[in-house]
């Protein structure tokens, strides 16, 4: 191991899932929430802790959105969380008869799985999630409260979401979050401005936003709000559109299931082998190809290091960001990955922090101008503004308008207004980035419209019985949405009004606005 390390290294993981609890079953809802829990948040948080027992600190960046983390927190989404990891045992049972050695595997996964909820997560998730941060395992990110695509709403709807996130950060983790993950990546030029306002000092865009120059971080345009931008060289060989780890021939195949019991017999095999032809899963071809893809990927981030520092003359910096939901829900074999990883780099000679941690080593360098862009396809903002979803952007602005004129309607208050705080919950909700994305790449796409469409018309609801005058009826409309949507208590709509003393957000002259 080298005296000095070769370069610093960040893993930053965004952990997301839209509102889902009251919505729906299988097989988008709250199965999508339980399956994320079990085989992601529990074994991530667990490798985590492993090696933070070995005396490793500063492990990785981990990002939670309020709106998930709303959901970790859930008496309802607990006690529904423990029946799911019960029923998981009992479709292993079943799945005996057929396939005894499925039926094994999968019972000691759900046995283990529902000790390690049972001590570990029955208060909720952010006691993990404090107890993470509070040993400096991880840096925690926070983010807008609802997840929205921040370059197409408007400026007051914007720092709205953007304060309700960390105001809810603070609440459930003890501290306002320094850093965010900006929703889908999307940035438009002025955003800085209002991350500066808010108390951010560092923020995720993707790697050609910095013209593929991720080896520092950077203040952006007049702030001292750095950006960190994702390395793609490296971050392509876990993920990428078209190939990476998870598709090797020994992991387990995501896709196929037994349809009796919903478990998942068969390894992928191939990338064009039918279903019916996939092979038995193996536990030991999949460790064996994890030891492979570590070493791997060890050997890929320490030679861009070096390819990095030679030219510079001084260690660099690589960041590689993925969803959480990535280790261990799409890729069952993710989190043994994530273990294998951290544990090799440092071994390798190279630097493991947080984005906090790389900051404080002198990873920022000179300011930048950053262009409107975002981690989606084209990494323009095409997945969100694009002719797939016209329809969603024209709502999403009638949503937007409709809260903004309802609240400056209301004129001033002593207390919150329970009705203008529903009608605010139902607008964030219908915000959500997650709908344009699933519609435009097709994933549930039926879904999406359907609970984007749900939000949107209770928002026009609400703001049609108001200024008619009609407030009783808005108000017992309201409390039934607040029961079924009861995701920020603390939501307070009178943050909306307008603040005449405020100087004007920067605006945006290409598509969408940032007005």
């Amino acid at each position: 191991m080298s005296r000095e390390p070769v370069g610093t290294f960040c893993l930053v993981l965004h952990s997301h899932l839209p509102w889902l609890l009251r919505h729906g079953a299988w097989p988008v809802g709250e199965d999508w929430l339980y399956q994320a829990w079990a085989h992601s948040y529990l074994p991530v948080v667990e490798t985590l802790d492993r090696l933070a027992a070995r005396g490793h600190r500063d492990l990785l960046t981990l990002g939670v959105t309020p709106v998930l983390a709303a959901q970790l927190d859930h008496p309802a989404a607990l006690r529904a969380m423990h029946t799911w990891l019960a029923d998981w045992q009992l479709r292993a049972h079943e799945a005996h008869v057929t396939d005894p050695a499925l039926a094994t595997r999968e019972h000691r996964a759900a046995a283990h799985a529902l000790e390690v909820f049972e001590r570990d997560w029955r208060h909720g998730g952010s006691p993990v999630l404090r107890r993470l941060a509070d040993s400096r395992t991880v840096e925690l990110l926070g983010g807008p409260a609802t997840h929205p695509f921040a370059p197409l709403l408007p400026g007051r709807v914007r720092r709205f979401l953007l304060d309700a996130g960390l105001r809810d950060g603070a609440l459930r983790l003890g501290r306002r979050p320094a850093g965010i993950w900006a929703p889908e990546c999307g940035y438009a030029p002025g955003l800085e401005q209002d991350y500066a306002a808010a108390g951010v000092k560092r923020f995720l865009v993707d790697g050609p936003a910095l013209r593929g120059d991720t080896a520092a971080a950077h203040p952006v345009d007049g702030t001292d709000v750095v950006a960190f931008g994702r390395d793609l060289e490296v971050t392509y060989r876990v993920w990428s559109p078209r190939a990476g780890y998870p598709g090797a021939a020994e992991y387990r195949d995501f896709h196929t299931y037994d349809h009796t019991t919903g478990l998942k017999p068969a390894r992928v095999t191939g990338r064009r082998v039918a279903t019916a032809d996939k092979k038995p899963y193996d536990p030991d071809r999949a460790a064996a190809a994890v030891a492979r893809d570590a070493a791997d990927f060890v050997d890929t981030v320490r030679t861009r290091l070096a390819d990095l520092r030679a030219p510079r003359g001084r260690p660099g910096l690589v960041v590689s960001a993925f969803d959480t939901e990535l280790f261990g829900h799409w890729w069952h074999e993710g989190p043994a990955w994530l273990e294998a990883v951290l544990t090799a780099l440092p071994e390798a000679g190279v630097r493991v922090t947080t984005l906090r941690g790389a900051v404080e080593a002198g990873h920022v360098e000179e300011p930048v101008v950053l262009p409107a862009s975002s981690w989606g396809s084209g990494k323009d903002w095409r997945v969100w503004d694009g002719l797939a979803v016209r329809e969603l952007v024209a709502d999403n602005e009638d949503v937007a308008r409709r809260l903004l004129a309802a609240v400056d309607g209301a004129g001033e208050s002593a207390g919150r207004d329970a009705t203008l705080d529903a009608l605010a919950t139902q607008a964030a909700l219908a915000l959500s980035s997650d709908w344009a994305f699933m519609v435009t790449k097709d994933s549930a796409a039926h879904y999406a419209r359907r609970r984007a469409a749900e939000h949107r018309d209770r928002v026009r609801e609400l703001t049609d019985l108001l200024p008619a005058g009609r407030h009783a009826e808005a108000a017992a409309r309201a409390a039934t949405f607040a029961a079924q949507d009861d995701v920020f208590g603390r939501l307070d709509a009178r943050a909306l009004r307008r603040q005449p003393s405020r100087q004007a957000a920067p605006t945006y002259s290409g598509v969408g606005s940032l007005a």
